[in-house]
């Protein structure tokens, strides 16, 4: 049964790899429908918590992503098999074409299908937006968070594990600040 459900893992996460462009906030989508509503390892909430931790941590979102799922699905054979299967497809099409990159560029047909496939992507992350938004607390403080944090990556420039750690902080702070005036009420 283990050896099925990491063979399940790998295969899910190999298709992932495989046809999703645009990296891993693309992926995200496929993630969830794959892990939560296909497979059902995890729960809506806990593919929430992967990403905010897969975003928090070094490394690309969808690998960590589904080290993460994997993890929680299998253990640390699972975080392996969905880690290998998510990466090997990458892996074996850009060793495939590093040989004749700079002729593969120039073909009009393959530059037409990258200008497809990048509107694309532009779609699934955006999917990817509204989900996530459908599902993180609404509130004034968020809201706030929300835009500050997009101004500043978008806008000024700064690195995105600042705005990740002053949210994670603004989110404490404000958590404490609520308990309180809700225990100051009781």
């Amino acid at each position: 049964m283990k050896l099925k459900k990491l063979v399940s893992l790998f295969l899910t996460f190999a298709k992932i790899g495989a046809f999703t462009f645009g990296g891993g906030y693309a992926m995200i989508p496929l993630i969830q429908r794959e892990a939560v509503t296909k497979n059902g390892w995890v729960s809506d909430d806990d593919i929430m918590d992967i990403i905010a931790i897969a975003e928090s941590t070094p490394g690309p979102v969808a690998i960590n992503s589904a080290t993460f799922v994997g993890y929680k699905t299998a253990g640390v054979l699972g975080s392996a098999a969905a880690t290998l299967g998510v990466v090997m497809p990458s892996f074996i099409v850009i060793y495939l074409i590093s040989g004749v990159l700079r002729e593969f560029q120039e073909i009009k047909v393959i530059k037409y299908a990258f200008a497809g496939i990048r509107a694309g992507v532009i779609a699934l992350i955006c999917k990817a937006l509204m989900n996530m938004y459908k599902k993180a607390p609404k509130g004034l403080v968020g809201y706030i968070l929300m835009g500050a944090a997009f101004i500043l990556a978008a806008f000024v420039k700064i690195n995105a594990v600042y705005i990740i750690i002053a949210a994670a902080v603004v989110g404490i702070v404000s958590a404490i600040i609520a308990e309180r005036r809700k225990n100051d009420l009781s």
